[in-house]
C-alpha cells in the first residue's frame, strides 16, 4: 500500500508506533520498522542524550530500516538538554523525528540541518496548520479517544481528520482509536495517508513491558480509561485503577485552586513501576480508548500483517462489492 506516508518516510506500510514513555525503547521499535511500519524510540525515556545514542545504536543493530525517535516538548518537572538529544539523534543517522507537545518551531533549524524529516503531534486543524507553517513534513493527528494527552478540544477523529483533510498541505496520520485494518481503511477514507498507533502496541509480545499492563489493556473495555489533569489544562487520558480515582478526588475537592503539586506523586516519575514492574496502582499511566478493541498479544509482525490483510479485504472485498451491486 502506497500513500504520501510511506513514500515521505521510505517504509513500506503506513502504520507508525507512536513514542510512548518507558515502551518505545528499541527491541520494539526495530520490530515494527522490520515488520515494514515505522518504529518510534522514545527519546526522553533515555535519561541522557548519551544514553539514547546508545539505543539508537541498538535499534539500528536489529535492522536496517527507517526508524525514528520521539521528542516531546511539554511542561514537565524538569527541563531536558533538546539540543543535545537532538545532536544524539542526527549523529545516530536517525532521518525521522516525532515532535509532540509544544511547538518544535525553535528546534527546526537544527533538525532540518540535519536531514531530518519531521512528523508533529497535533489534537487540532489549527494546531496542525501551524506545524505545517514552521516546515513541518507532516503531522499526526490525535482524536480524542487517543492516549495521553488529547488537547482541550474533545474533537474525535470522524469528525477532526476530515477537517484536517480540507485544510492540510502535507500528509497526515491518525492516531487515537487505532488498533485493526478497520481503523486503517477507515483513516484512508476520512483523508490520512496512514495510522499512528500507541497503546495498540503495548499489547504486543515485543513490547518491552510487564506483562501486568498487556494483560491489563486486553481485559479493559473502552469504558476503562480516565481524563485527568483537565483543570490544569495537560489533559490525559489513562487507564483507570486506584490512584487516578485518588487523581479525581483531589480535583473535585481542590477546584480552581488545584496545583501540580498536589497530584505529583500519582502522576510523576511512576511510569518506571508501572511498565517495568508491573505495579498497576502506580499512577496514572496513558492508556486510549482503544484498549477496547485489543483483545489479544500478538507479535509486531503478525499484528501488522493482519492489519494489512483486513485492510486489503475490506477495500476489495466488502467495499468494491458494494460498489458493484
Amino acid at each position: 500500500m502506497k500513500t504520501r506516508i510511506t513514500e515521505l518516510f521510505g517504509i513500506e506500510h503506513p502504520i507508525i508506533q507512536g513514542g510512548m514513555h518507558y515502551v518505545g525503547f528499541a527491541e520494539l521499535a526495530a520490530a515494527v520498522s522490520e515488520a515494514g511500519g515505522l518504529g518510534i524510540i522514545t527519546g526522553l525515556t533515555q535519561r541522557t542524550p548519551e544514553l539514547l545514542a546508545r539505543e539508537i545504536a541498538k535499534a539500528k543493530g536489529l535492522t536496517d530500516k527507517p526508524i525514528g525517535v520521539n521528542l516531546t516538548f511539554l511542561p514537565g518537572f524538569e527541563s531536558p538538554p533538546y539540543p543535545e538529544y537532538i545532536a544524539a539523534i542526527i549523529e545516530g543517522g536517525v532521518k525521522v523525528v516525532e515532535t509532540a507537545g509544544r511547538s518544535p518551531e525553535q528546534y527546526m533549524p537544527a533538525l532540518k540541518a540535519g536531514g531530518i524529516k519531521v512528523i508533529h503531534k497535533c489534537t487540532s486543524v489549527r494546531h496542525s496548520l501551524k506545524a505545517e507553517r514552521i516546515g513541518c513534513d507532516a503531522v499526526s493527528v490525535d482524536g480524542f479517544e487517543c492516549g495521553g494527552h488529547p488537547g482541550e478540544d474533545d474533537v474525535p477523529n470522524f469528525i477532526l481528520l476530515p477537517l484536517a483533510a480540507e485544510k492540510l498541505k502535507i500528509p497526515f496520520v491518525a492516531s487515537g482509536g487505532m488498533a485493526d485494518g478497520r481503523s486503517l481503511v477507515a483513516a484512508l477514507a476520512l483523508g490520512a495517508d496512514g495510522i499512528n498507533m500507541g497503546t495498540r502496541f503495548i499489547a504486543t509480545r515485543e513490547a518491552p513491558v510487564h506483562q501486568n499492563v498487556k494483560d491489563a489493556i486486553v481485559k479493559a473495555t473502552e469504558l476503562d480509561t480516565r481524563l485527568v489533569m483537565r483543570p490544569l489544562r495537560n489533559t490525559e487520558r489513562v487507564m483507570t485503577n486506584a490512584a487516578v480515582e485518588k487523581i479525581l478526588e483531589i480535583e473535585r475537592e481542590k477546584g480552581a485552586s488545584l496545583g501540580i503539586e498536589d497530584i505529583r506523586e500519582l502522576v510523576g516519575g511512576i511510569y518506571p513501576r508501572v511498565m517495568q514492574q508491573g505495579d498497576m496502582e502506580a499512577g496514572a499511566w496513558s492508556c486510549g480508548l482503544v484498549a477496547g478493541l485489543i483483545h489479544d498479544v500478538p507479535g509486531v509482525k503478525e499484528l501488522i500483517d493482519r492489519i494489512m490483510g483486513e485492510a486489503e479485504d475490506i477495500i476489495r472485498r466488502r467495499l468494491g462489492g458494494a460498489m458493484a451491486a
